[in-house]
């Protein structure tokens, strides 16, 4: 473990390289989920491995595919990016996912980033979708097997390879706070060579109820910038998004100085137009970095209606009240 000086020292180096290798912007990232449900459902720290059992009904579990739709429309007036569509296994089809995709590209003109599982059906898509991201979560492989059980590493690693193959960018997602060491982010640098990563998402530990990290506290933050400035010490040009909560919010800064181009995990629609939402544009604004994204200018949640289809109006609608309340 290196000292507060080392560490210091490293984020400012993390910083010169970002700004010599990537443009002066932090984008705010958001995942679009289409599903509650996840036929596996045995990720020890997630969310839908406590509700599995309670959902008798997974089809019940599906979002809507207009609101999914109306979704991507507000990201792209609010100049939000797609993080990318992510959901459960077993709740929508490659096909319902492909048109899925479709659709938004043609929303906001941009392709899609897939979170969707493993899947042996990558040859399925085309220029609707720019990337595949594996879900390898943890820097440490045998805590993975401990963890995912039922997403085993080899089968991310060959799903990642074949994407390159097919011609579309890699990503992989990380969890910080699951039990690793520092000692693992050798793995981490190997993993991203050894499959010519794009981009990697990390995320800090969320403790959920009834998990068993549900008494477990969230990453320090100096230990997450160590690692974010370790990643792009080693990879300046690679783009790295880095995931708080509402909780956590003064991360953002020190994690935009150790390399992040993106930040995610806000609850977009409940924090807009609060002291949060102005919390996370301060933060941007005092590391230096312009924003693209809005979490406060009322005037980009545009008209009640969609610009694309109208029936996505009602989620619209929906969606533009739940800005503009009163929520803290």
């Amino acid at each position: 473990m290196k000292n507060t000086g080392e560490i210091l020292d490293l984020i400012k180096n993390a910083n010169e390289i970002t700004l010599k290798n990537h443009s002066n912007k932090v984008y705010l990232e958001r995942a679009i989920f289409l599903s509650w449900y996840c036929d596996k459902g045995d990720c020890a720290f997630c969310y839908m491995s406590t509700q599995k059992d309670k959902i008798l009904d997974p089809s019940k579990a599906k979002r809507r595919i207009p609101n999914i739709l109306a979704e991507a429309e507000m990201c792209k007036r609010l100049d939000w990016n797609i993080e990318f569509l992510s959901g459960g296994y077993k709740t929508f089809t490659t096909k319902q996912i492909k048109d899925i995709a479709i659709e938004i590209k043609n929303i906001t003109n941009k392709c899609v980033w897939l979170n969707t599982g493993i899947t042996k059906e990558l040859d399925e898509y085309s220029d609707e979708i720019i990337g595949i991201t594996g879900a390898v979560e943890t820097v440490n492989p045998e805590l993975h097997k401990k963890i995912c059980p039922s997403k085993p590493l080899d089968d991310i690693s060959e799903m990642l390879d074949t994407a390159k193959d097919l011609g579309f960018k890699k990503a992989i997602t990380i969890i910080l706070g699951l039990g690793e060491t520092l000692d693992d982010i050798n793995y981490l640098i190997q993993y991203i060579k050894d499959h010519d990563i794009d981009r990697v998402i990390f995320y800090s530990l969320n403790p959920h109820k009834e998990t068993i990290y549900a008494n477990s506290s969230q990453p320090a933050s100096l230990y997450y910038a160590e690692v974010v400035s370790t990643i792009r010490l080693n990879f300046p040009n690679i783009e790295i998004i880095c995931g708080t909560w509402i909780d956590n919010l003064a991360n953002i800064g020190i994690l935009i100085l150790s390399g992040a181009n993106g930040i995610t995990k806000f609850p977009l629609f409940k924090m807009f137009g609060t002291k949060y939402g102005k919390r996370v544009e301060e933060e941007v604004k005092w590391a230096g970095r312009e924003l693209q994204g809005t979490f406060t200018d009322k005037n980009k949640l545009g008209p009640e209606k969609s610009e694309y289809n109208n029936k996505l109006d009602k989620y619209i609608k929906r969606y533009i009240k739940e800005s503009l309340k009163n929520k803290y």
